[in-house]
């Protein structure tokens, strides 16, 4: 079988069809430390009709098929371990319908969140899912996506509505409804939201939207120590005030950010906060935010009203990934994404501090800490037994810690293959069942092969 002449006939056009060596390699790997694989080709479909006619080709013939964003994931979700093909979706990122009345948009699979929030700004909405960089919908949805601001909105599979599946034999489906909310047989629009290809794959997603807040500031908050911030962040929340954003850096992170955009920020362990609603209750949120870090012995907090301000600050703890990569540009990043009940939270960052230092590796914790999620990330060299061993052990003793507290091993990033062992952990009595959904939607095993379990 000649792969890319059949797939070259299938979509009509030689140029969206290549196994050029810089296009394999771009679809061989994550943002993360797994081992690259090439795949075999890499398609560029235009229109939901070619994804069915591509997937039925895939599972006739044996072959994987991976579908493939921005390339933003980090448990290696995108790499394409058994070949095949990388189904790249940067040309479906059409935003097929905006309904401000409805507060709906229905949009293709690579439209990315910031492309959208572009779009919505005319009708003073937002679709509130960031996950720190410009990632695709359909990414986002594949790996129920979180972010910043979880806390206030909730993730990826709270924002879906509806979605347009194609199955491992081409056949397309429907899930859903434009409706707010529906009893109407299976939920199956959230089994497919973080399934990561393995069940479907998107073609249209329905989202839900939110108007623009009245008001909004943003401050931030300096401590002696990481507990003391956590600590800060859950008495935030107890006091149920409308916060939107409760996001931690260490002072490893502030120090590679501060390196990273030239800033001057206290390279100490940091809260960024965001509040938002009507002035009087914007103003009282700040004022009780202020108390509890207080409380917590404080270093300062200083908060900022106007939007470019606010863009700045926000700005820092977007990039702090990027932050931390950077300060070691020989190195590939290891991150966990572990969520623990919120009560749990200052002991769980303290335990992973002490973890890190215990096998004498450099590690920056940050997370989503309004909702429990933190991460540690790594530096290291995949090509290092040694450093890599030591680096496994130490994100290991953070998923096991978390998972004996009742919280899970992935807060947003997905399983892929990097997180599978963890899952069984977790999940392990319900394991057989999920094995069982993903027979039934891909019996020959075609949809992104090697993942979850």
């Amino acid at each position: 079988m000649d792969m890319i002449a059949s797939l070259e006939g299938i979509v009509g056009d030689t140029e969206r069809v290549t196994d050029a060596a810089d296009a394999l390699e771009k679809h061989s790997r994550d943002f993360a430390y797994h081992t690259p694989r090439n795949p075999d080709a890499v398609v560029f479909p235009k229109d939901k009709h070619e994804v069915r006619k591509i997937l039925r080709f895939a599972d006739e013939n044996g072959v994987p098929v991976v579908p493939f964003g921005e390339g933003s994931s980090l448990e290696g979700s995108v790499v394409p371990i058994r070949g095949g093909v990388s189904l790249d979706f940067s040309l479906m990122d059409e935003i097929l319908e905006i309904r401000p009345d409805d507060f709906i948009a229905r949009v293709q699979p690579g439209v990315t969140h910031g492309k959208l929030n572009e779009a919505l700004e005319e009708h003073g909405l937002l679709f509130p899912v960031d996950p720190g960089w410009n990632a695709s919908l359909g990414g986002m949805c594949g790996t129920n996506a979180s972010g910043t601001n979880a806390v206030r909105y909730g993730v990826m599979r709270d924002q879906v509505l509806a979605l347009e599946v194609v199955l491992a034999d081409g056949s397309l489906m429907r899930t859903g409804s434009l409706a707010m909310k529906s009893s109407a047989g299976y939920d199956l629009t959230r089994l497919f939201v973080g399934s990561e290809g393995t069940l479907g794959v998107f073609t249209e997603i329905v989202l839900r939207l939110y108007p623009v807040p009245e008001k909004t500031v943003a401050a931030r908050a300096v401590f002696e120590s990481i507990e003391a911030a956590g600590s800060a962040a859950i008495a935030m929340i107890r006091t149920g005030m409308q916060i939107g954003r409760v996001e931690l850096v260490d002072e490893h992170t502030m120090k590679a950010v501060n390196a990273y955009k030239n800033t001057d920020y206290a390279e100490a362990p940091t809260l960024f906060l965001e509040f938002s609603g009507n002035e009087a209750g914007v103003e009282s949120d700040v004022g009780k935010a202020r108390e509890a870090s207080e409380a917590e012995d404080c270093r300062a907090f200083d908060f900022e009203a106007d939007e470019e301000g606010i863009e700045l600050l926000w700005e820092a703890r977007h990039e702090a990934a990027l932050a931390i990569v950077a300060a070691s540009p020989d190195k590939l990043a290891m991150s966990t994404d572990v969520c623990v009940p919120v009560s749990e939270l200052p002991e769980a960052l303290r335990n992973a501090r002490e973890t890190i230092a215990s096998r004498g590796m450099y590690g920056a914790i940050l997370g989503h800490v309004g909702d429990g999620n933190y991460h540690a990330v790594f530096m290291l060299d995949p090509a290092d037994e040694d450093d890599l061993a030591r680096a496994k052990e130490v994100n290991e003793e953070i998923v096991n810690y978390a998972l004996e507290r009742g919280g899970t091993c992935t807060g947003e990033h997905g399983v892929g293959f990097g997180k599978m062992e963890h899952l069984e952990a977790e999940h392990g009595d319900s394991i057989p069942f999920m094995r069982k959904l993903k027979k039934m939607a891909d019996p020959n095993g075609t949809l992104n092969p090697g993942k979850m379990f």
